[in-house]
């Protein structure tokens, strides 16, 4: 049963990685540095950006040592914590029997690593879905950080979910 639940866990993270390095590929090799497709005009285009930040750009414009030491540094040590928790889940642990939480933390390893491997090789983070709402253009973002942020959205599921559950459990009344 343990190995089943990591099997499980690990795949879809590596399911996610290998989509992410799929489109990255096709970006890269079909459309041109800042070209912009659009799709759907107005709303959402594809475009070819190398985001040298972390999320929305944050750090784009810091010293380039500093900034590669901070976010690679960062982003393994979530890797590596995540990596931790999904193997213990393997085994009788609160987590192993918390299908929600394995998915959700498998979403955010998957993700992680896949921006992980653009960082560490080139410096940058490709990014291609570009949304235009009207009022703003959302920055561009792919499909590890899709992954994350669905993964950070079941988190707080399963945390709200949970806490609910702990609320009306009656060993958490005080006497």
């Amino acid at each position: 049963m343990s190995w089943g639940r990591r099997a499980g866990a690990f795949g879809l993270a590596a399911l996610i990685v290998v989509l992410d390095r799929a489109t990255k590929l096709w970006i890269v090799h079909s459309v041109g540095l800042w070209e912009t497709i659009p799709v759907i005009p107005g709303f959402f285009s594809i475009v070819h950006t190398q985001n040298r930040g972390a999320a929305f750009g944050i750090f784009a414009d810091a010293e380039t040592e500093w900034r590669a030491f901070l976010l690679i540094g960062l982003a393994s040590a979530v890797i590596i914590t995540l990596t931790v928790m999904l193997w213990q889940s393997g085994g009788r642990s609160a987590l192993g029997d918390n299908p929600l939480l394995r998915t959700a933390l498998s979403f955010i390893l998957g993700g992680a690593a896949g921006n992980l491997y653009d960082r560490i090789r080139l410096g940058a983070v490709t990014d291609f879905l570009e949304f235009n709402l009207g009022f703003t253009v959302f920055p561009a973002f792919n499909v590890a950080d899709s992954a994350i942020t669905v993964g950070a959205a079941l988190l707080l599921i399963d945390i709200w979910r949970t806490r609910g559950q702990q609320v009306g459990h009656p060993s958490s009344r005080s006497v």
